[in-house]
């Protein structure tokens, strides 16, 4: 089950986020002035016009037929909406229109830095457990249901206006949700076939393995939600206007580089190999990377671990060797 914990109770926050477990809080975002304003959009819309840089934003529209649900079309190599570049005014505009109109068009601006669009909302509007320096994004827009993705990033995303339903897989249930190509994206994460299709699509016979495993919880206007990276999930805004405002950080940064990068390179190097050198392969990985069994050198002093001492110098110098080898030196 999902922690929950209330706004006036965060002190177990810190020990669920480093135990790499989503966390709802019921209530983050209540005493803020954006949520105040957030109640209507005849009051929104101002409030948040009077932070508009005039900077232009790309919104995602949908036809009726879509029913907000974006994502590839009949086939992967397309998408089943448009996307339009146009101003915050006229964006929030159509937003209205959409919300006014059921059943017709559909519309959403989505990942919006609030230092690019919105100078001075961030700082009008603190939130607590917002990491210090890190910007929020806004997603603004009617009924949608946006695919079931991951994010390489920890995420404390709070709504300020309508409902939120977030369906959610842990990690590990990757290869039964039958995912997309990493190349060809809506939005820059590859995001789940399965989660999206009818129930019992003969396609997907794995998913009802990652779908007895899901989690779905649905947030209120004021309340959050913390997700630690890497754990799919699939958001649905549910009201006919919706406002999500939300914060991408690296909680356990370690190094000048993602992850992610690590694990595209390994797919060039490894992945084609025979099976059997792969396992042995993941033998060295799980020795000197993911350490189950603690760390590689634990029967050595920690003077005599080198290169494999922890210190930020190390990093470096291992960074640097690797650097060095993929110019060929």
């Amino acid at each position: 089950m999902i922690e929950t914990l209330r706004d006036e109770e965060l002190a177990p926050f810190e020990t669920h986020r480093r135990a790499c477990r989503p966390v709802v809080i019921r209530g983050l975002a209540k005493k803020v002035q954006l949520f105040r304003a957030a109640r209507a959009l005849d009051t929104l819309i101002p409030y948040l016009l009077g932070f508009d840089s005039g900077a232009s934003a790309q919104a995602f529209v949908g036809k009726p037929e879509i029913a907000g649900r974006y994502g590839y079309g009949d086939r992967t190599d397309g998408f089943n909406f448009a996307r339009e570049t146009m101003t915050l005014p006229v964006a929030l505009a159509r937003i209205g229109a959409a919300a006014a109109t059921p059943g017709g068009d559909s519309i959403y601006l989505g990942s919006l830095p609030a230092e690019v669009h919105l100078p001075g909302l961030a700082e009008a509007n603190p939130l607590p457990l917002a990491p210090p320096g890190v910007m929020p994004r806004l997603w603004i827009g009617s009924a949608s249901q946006v695919a079931c993705h991951y994010d390489r990033f920890d995420n404390l995303a709070c709504v300020m206006a309508g409902t939120r339903r977030f369906t959610l897989y842990p990690p590990d249930a990757i290869g039964d949700l039958y995912v997309g190509p990493i190349d060809h994206t809506m939005a820059g994460q590859p995001v789940s076939l399965a989660a999206g299709a009818e129930a019992g699509d003969p396609r997907y016979p794995r998913f009802a393995a990652a779908s007895a495993r899901a989690e779905t919880v649905t947030l209120e206007a004021g309340d959050a939600l913390y997700l630690p990276k890497l754990w799919w999930h699939q958001v649905e805004a549910t009201a006919p206007f919706n406002l999500l405002l939300n914060y991408w950080w690296d909680g356990f940064t370690a190094g000048t580089d993602s992850p992610y990068t690590a694990m595209l390179l390994a797919m060039t190097t490894l992945a084609e190999r025979p099976a059997a050198e792969r396992a042995a392969w993941r033998a060295f990985f799980d020795h000197y990377v993911f350490r189950p069994d603690g760390h590689p050198l634990a029967h050595l002093p920690p003077e005599a671990h080198g290169i494999l001492r922890s210190t930020r110098e190390n990093l470096g110098r291992i960074r640097a060797f690797v650097m060095q080898v993929l110019r060929g030196g």
